[in-house]
């Protein structure tokens, strides 16, 4: 099986054991993968669903569906206070690739970008692109740009943590033993967060937690936050 190409679908291109493409994915397998008609591939539906399909002209015929397990025992949430010019995007691809079951990304006081709606569609093409490639069972979720103040007022889970460059926080990996089903994790824009934001933060039940010794850029926290979370979990 891993030697089949992988292709995203949305749940509605499967119709009654058949697969129906579109113009773009016809083009791609045909013409980038270079697939003929009866070659074998891999359909994922981004929500669970695998599918050992086979190409039939400009359909595809489902075979049997494939169980995969290659998600982490635990929902992770991450929020990203959003960096700088097109950081975001390799945000979004590393962490799919470790893992991660959201992303939210949130707009602090220091940060510089302010994104179009294009950028939401890129950052999900993105999403479902590292899903494919990584062999995940589900496309990350990447939630609409907000303030931060308005993402962690809504937060509701248990194991929350905001990362902190400055301060003396324990280390993430030492407080990751008990997590047992979800957990949300922040990091912060380029300067970090304001004093603020982490006064706010630890007031709606986020747990202050350091990264390390070193000052990170605010596109190597999340994976590093993502890595120690995944490095604790999957054993």
């Amino acid at each position: 099986m891993s030697q089949l190409q992988r292709i995203a679908i949305a749940p509605s291109q499967f119709q009654q054991g058949q697969i129906l493409l579109t113009k773009e994915q016809q083009h791609y397998l045909g013409r980038v993968l270079r697939l003929r008609e009866g070659d074998r591939f891999i359909a994922m539906d981004g929500k669970g669903k695998w599918w050992l399909s086979q190409l039939t002209g400009e359909q595809a015929q489902v075979l049997e569906p494939l169980s995969v397990e290659t998600e982490l025992p635990v929902s992770i949430t991450l929020m990203v206070a959003l960096p700088k010019g097109n950081g975001f995007d390799e945000v979004v691809r590393c962490c799919t690739e470790l893992g991660v079951t959201c992303i939210a990304p949130v707009l602090s006081d220091r940060t510089l970008l302010h994104p179009s709606p294009q950028k939401l569609e890129r950052w999900r093409r993105i999403a479902a692109e590292a899903a494919e490639q990584s062999e995940r069972s589900f496309v990350p979720t990447i939630l609409e740009p907000v303030t931060f103040n308005t993402a962690f007022t809504a937060n509701q889970t248990i194991h929350s943590y905001i990362c902190e460059a400055r301060g003396e926080y324990p280390h993430l990996k030492k407080v990751l033993n008990s997590i047992s089903d979800e957990i949300l994790i922040a990091t912060g824009p380029e300067g970090g967060w304001t004093t603020q934001e982490i006064e706010n933060a630890i007031a709606s039940g986020f747990q202050p937690v350091s990264l390390g010794r070193r000052i990170l850029r605010a596109v190597t926290a999340p994976v590093v936050a993502l890595s120690l979370i995944t490095a604790a979990c999957e054993v």
